[in-house]
């Protein structure tokens, strides 16, 4: 099919203001996504669509205008992908292509169980933390006005507050233990180890033991005070090196957000030692590599100093999600906040799972052979390359699994 033709099709569904527009089924089998998943939305008061592309374990997600929308499906369909399913309030039309190159189509009404307007899906997201909740640790950080409003300067933060509670919410949805037990490894001033706390203990009612570990002891100082100023009896902080602290109690979640350069990879190894259920990573500051990376294939993007950086950051976290899959983790690399507010916008979400013994292998035979390509020698394979066959039969079947 021409393009041009598909193209016009959907700027012209596009005038009727669909709340969401799915792409899917692959007709080239080579093409990397299985699905995008496009849904509108506002954004700083832009009207916008978010396309979230689905590969087979991973999401991913972008921003484009209305009036590009088009383009973007044009570009795939029908060669990579063969279907449109395009939703209006009370509405449902969809686009194939049949063997003879003619463009078919269908309308379907939808129950009212399914009706969602385009007003209803451009309203305030249902935030876990929302407005109007009187949140001490978010009225302390000027998040929220006394009364529970959210400061417009902040607006920001509070989503990304939001979104890090999210993403805690899609693992700990199959938590069967009575009490949680969760490490924090270089908490700074612990901004989200407050609100985790508050999400787990008031939100989802589960008994939680939080210890933050810094090497700043005015900063640990500051943190108790506050624990104790908020009444969080189960929430302490203490001074401590990520690469030799232990614990006598069980581990079931490990929290690092933005621990430099190697000092994730510690954090990740205790982890894994402790076979912790739960793992959340936002890496930063990851030197390592970027010392040691030597690839004449890549030499056009290692005379950059900022691609290099990036490329070496980039090819860390790969590593580091792989070893964690070797160690029997089921692995995602998430975007954590906007590419525009940072770019150390990765976390690494990680749940112990049954992984397959093959599988297991195959991830510790893909990061050697990155590691042999781009000549580096990182210490997180050094750290986890003897745990993958060890530890206790994991806990959750990952056929199980579904993230949001």
């Amino acid at each position: 099919m021409d393009n041009v033709n598909i193209r016009a099709v959907i700027q012209d569904e596009i005038k009727g203001k669909p709340y969401r527009i799915v792409v899917s089924n692959r007709q080239d089998n080579s093409y990397q996504y299985k699905k995008l998943d496009i849904r509108y939305m506002e954004s700083d008061g832009k009207l916008l669509y978010q396309i979230t592309s689905y590969t087979d374990k991973q999401a991913f997600q972008n921003n484009v205008e209305p009036d590009k929308v088009a383009d973007y499906i044009a570009e795939l369909f029908p060669d990579r992908l063969k279907q449109i399913n395009i939703y209006f309030e009370g509405r449902e039309k969809s686009y194939k292509q049949s063997k003879g190159g003619k463009l078919l189509s269908h309308e379907n009404k939808l129950m009212n169980t399914e009706k969602q307007s385009y007003s209803q899906h451009n309203r305030t997201k249902k935030y876990i933390l929302k407005e109007g909740m009187v949140i001490p640790p978010l009225i302390d950080m000027g998040v929220f006005t006394k009364d529970g409003k959210v400061v417009n300067a902040m607006y920001d933060k509070f989503k990304q507050i939001n979104r890090f509670v999210e993403m805690v919410d899609d693992v700990v949805r199959y938590n069967t233990n009575d009490e949680l037990n969760i490490i924090d490894f270089g908490c700074g001033k612990s901004y989200l180890t407050f609100i985790l706390y508050y999400y787990l203990t008031y939100i989802k009612h589960i008994k939680t033991n939080i210890t933050g570990l810094d090497l700043k002891e005015d900063v640990i100082r500051k943190c108790n005070v506050a624990s104790e100023k908020y009444g969080y009896d189960r929430l302490h902080f203490q001074v401590g090196d990520i690469q030799d602290f232990d614990t006598g109690m069980r581990v079931d979640m490990v929290v690092t957000l933005h621990a430099c350069d190697t000092a994730t990879d510690f954090a990740l190894s205790n982890a894994v030692r402790w076979n912790a259920n739960y793992i959340l990573s936002v890496p930063c500051c990851q030197h390592e590599v970027n010392g040691q990376i030597d690839c004449k294939e890549l030499a056009p993007m290692m005379k950059h100093g900022l691609v290099k950086e990036r490329m070496s950051a980039l090819a860390t976290d790969a590593i580091r999600g792989s070893m964690l899959e070797f160690c029997g983790y089921r692995v995602q690399l998430m975007e954590f906040v906007d590419m525009a507010h940072s770019p150390k916008n990765i976390l690494i979400r990680a749940v112990k799972s049954n992984i397959p013994k093959a599988k297991k292998e195959k991830a510790k035979s893909d990061a050697e052979l990155m590691c042999q390509t781009l000549n580096i020698n990182p210490t997180i394979y050094h750290l986890l390359k003897n745990y993958g066959m060890k530890g206790k039969q994991n806990l959750v079947n990952e056929e199980e699994m579904e993230y949001e």
